[in-house]
């Protein structure tokens, strides 16, 4: 990975709060009673691990991982103002030591998006955080180049990631930076959507995140997939069909009815909890 001033461990962290869209939220893995996880709460539970160990207070201790809290906040489907709107507050009142904010990914999505203006609603809501939090960590867009469904909006994409990173450089904010995360890029990161991340996806990127404040991570999340048995041009075709009839369809349907996945959705995780 290559060395970044504003990537190193910025003290100790005893509490986070994770802001965004369904990336955040999780979807894509599910745990085994089957809620969401995600990379923000496996992340969570790496800067827990960085702790020291927990002191007894009057013949208890705070638990396995001493008194880290964590919150997350993020919701499927929500677009940049809806996160500043809902969310951004929750965080300011929340007053963490480090919040993470990916945000403006659905709006890139939407026809006739404009990069320009997404970042600049995006950098209003980074001043804003970065008053109050000690740490605001923020998020590129990945390198969607072999992804089928996103391949188009390349362009986009990587124009949104050249702002934040810009905006992470004027208010020396930390960069989880998703575009160069090779390991992505491969089919097996991605769930069967096409649009959210596998439980392997989350892994790799909350050990990335991890390595961004300078932790010590117990894997590389840039390792190499091992080899895949090569699949024909008649499978591919046919899970492409399957893929259009289960989720792009249904998909374009919400759009036209002007629903959202994350409507009826809260919070999974609203409070500084401990872990």
């Amino acid at each position: 990975m290559a060395d970044d001033s504003r990537n190193k461990r910025r003290g100790i962290i005893g509490s986070y709060a994770a802001i965004g869209d369904s990336f955040t939220e999780g979807v894509g893995d599910p745990g085994p009673d089957g809620s969401l996880v995600g990379w923000a709460d496996r992340f969570a539970v790496l800067l827990a691990d960085q702790l020291p160990a927990p002191l007894a207070v009057a013949g208890r201790a705070d638990g396995p991982h001493g008194s880290f809290r964590y919150a997350n906040l993020a919701v499927r489907g929500r677009l940049l103002d809806q996160i500043v709107e809902e969310q951004v507050p929750r965080a300011k009142e929340l007053a963490p030591d480090l919040v993470s904010f990916c945000a403006g990914g659905n709006d890139i999505l939407r026809p006739g998006s404009d990069p320009d203006d997404v970042a600049e609603r995006f950098e209003r809501a980074v001043a804003e955080l970065t008053q109050t939090v000690g740490t605001v960590m923020v998020t590129t867009g990945f390198d969607t180049r072999s992804i089928p469904v996103l391949r188009h909006l390349r362009g986009k994409i990587a124009m949104y990631t050249a702002h934040v990173r810009s905006i992470a450089d004027r208010y020396d904010c930390p960069v989880l930076d998703l575009w160069s995360l090779r390991s992505v890029q491969d089919r097996r990161a991605w769930d069967n959507d096409r649009l959210h991340l596998s439980p392997e996806g989350h892994t790799r990127v909350a050990l990335r995140a991890a390595q961004v404040l300078g932790l010590e991570v117990p894997a590389d999340p840039d390792q190499v997939w091992p080899p895949q048995a090569h699949r024909g041009a008649f499978e591919v075709r046919r899970d492409d069909i399957q893929w259009a009839r289960e989720y792009l369809v249904p998909w374009i349907g919400r759009r036209l009815r002007g629903e959202s996945s994350g409507d009826h959705v809260a919070a999974k995780r609203p409070d500084l909890l401990p872990l």
